[in-house]
């Protein structure tokens, strides 16, 4: 379209919202805008945010700046998160044009066209209680991996957690309709599909605290019987929902990736207690065990939290220990972010900043070790590799089945296909 104006976009914080900016971007190229890269100068600028740690905030505030400075004619339009949970914050940020909360970010492209056309409102948000409908995303940006988002909301309400108060109830798709939508995303050349949710083993929720007739294993034994992508993978499933048939059935599967990311928080069950988890170390140590047994080349990740109220050194050192004797692949590591409006903000005493992020090294450093000690076990094995066509300095990536980095010398013949390789 000659003289469109141009749009640019960003997302900050997890794979889900990644999925949603993709869908943002095509809606707004439907209606006639042309996307174009963050870097280069835009007439709109569009921040789809998170807000799960105050880092994550002031990203938004310096991306706004940075903006800016670069392109001081251009709108900037901030959605996500952090725009649901501080409206009038986000809005009083300098140089901010429109807020969207989360009942308006897949009409971004009324509100853009309404902006252009001189509509003053700033904010357009409602209360979250009153967001229960689901929306579909996806990303397209590259062919070899999608991340689709199946799930959404939460209904668990963690002590440290802001996400139910940003999006709302635990709500899904039909597993009749994300079938018709990996069709889709499988015409376009995808080889592997990762299943992204704010609470993905919940999958199954109306959005009014009720569950339907469909469960996320239904879901997977669809998929089974599904002429669809060659891969599937799991992006995270909470402990307490990864039931004994899912790790059966990825067991026995070639579509379903053996790999489970497996949020733990903290392996103290006085701090899982604390922090209103949904089980104790037991039962995410028998999970663990049940992986390992019928799938022993299985990665499996960890999200772990450094710094907790509450937290002592010997709390922390349980957290060590437990982690040390798990028979997992890498970790996650936050440090703790006081986020308002939580629970957690009661709780005492309060951990150091510069103690949390001892913590957080430390962790980081046996991850490093648990991820160079499962590439180990594994050299001279072979598996499949799914190469992407990123170009790093005369190099591409891929993952293995069990997601191992495999870094090669670039080759165009590779990219975007499924190589039997064997791990050095």
């Amino acid at each position: 379209m000659i003289n469109a104006k141009t749009v640019a976009l960003h997302t900050l914080g997890c794979k889900l919202n990644f999925s949603e900016t993709s869908t943002m971007g095509r809606l707004l190229e439907k209606d006639g805008f042309q996307t174009t890269s963050f870097e280069e100068v835009a007439d709109i600028y569009v921040i789809n945010t998170c807000s799960v740690t105050d880092n994550a905030d002031k990203e938004c505030r310096q991306l706004v700046r940075r903006v800016h400075r670069k392109a001081p004619e251009a709108m900037v339009v901030i959605t996500g998160c952090y725009a649901q949970l501080k409206p009038e914050e986000v809005a009083a940020i300098q140089g901010v044009d429109l807020v969207l909360g989360a009942a308006e970010k897949f009409k971004i492209h009324q509100h853009v066209r309404n902006l252009l056309d001189g509509d003053t409102t700033k904010i357009h948000s409602c209360e979250i209680d009153d967001v229960t409908g689901f929306t579909s995303s996806y990303s397209l940006t590259d062919r070899t991996r999608t991340f689709m988002k199946i799930q959404e909301g939460c209904d668990y309400n963690c002590s440290y957690c802001t996400i139910p108060m940003a999006r709302g109830r635990s709500r899904s798709q039909k597993i009749e309709e994300v079938l018709k939508e990996i069709n889709y995303i499988v015409s376009q050349g995808v080889k592997e599909i990762v299943f992204t949710g704010i609470n993905l083993g919940d999958f199954g929720r109306d959005g009014h605290g009720d569950k339907t007739d469909e469960d996320f294993f239904k879901l997977l034994q669809a998929l089974e019987h599904h002429n669809g992508a060659p891969r599937y993978r799991i992006s995270s499933i909470e402990p307490n929902l990864l039931s004994d048939d899912i790790i059966r059935l990825v067991a026995q599967s070639s579509k379903v990736m053996p790999h489970f990311h497996i949020p733990l928080q903290s392996g103290s069950n006085k701090i899982l207690g604390l922090m209103r988890r949904r089980y104790r170390r037991e039962l995410y140590q028998q999970k663990v065990e049940m992986i390992k047994e019928l799938i022993p080349h299985c990665g499996i990740g960890v999200d772990v939290i450094t710094g907790f109220p509450g937290e002592t050194e010997e709390d922390f050192m349980e957290t060590y220990s437990f982690l040390s004797s798990l028979n997992v692949s890498y970790f996650h590591v936050f440090t703790y972010s006081e986020r308002a409006n939580t629970v957690a903000l009661d709780i005492e005493p309060i951990v150091p900043m510069h103690e949390r992020h001892n913590r957080t090294k430390m962790l980081r450093a046996l991850s490093f070790r648990k991820t160079k000690n499962f590439e180990r076990e594994h050299a001279g094995t072979t598996r499949k590799v799914l190469f992407e066509g990123m170009h790093h300095n005369g190099m591409m990536e891929g993952y293995t089945d069990n997601y191992i980095k495999v870094s090669v010398p670039f080759n165009e013949e590779l990219t975007n296909q499924i190589v039997d390789w064997e791990l050095k």
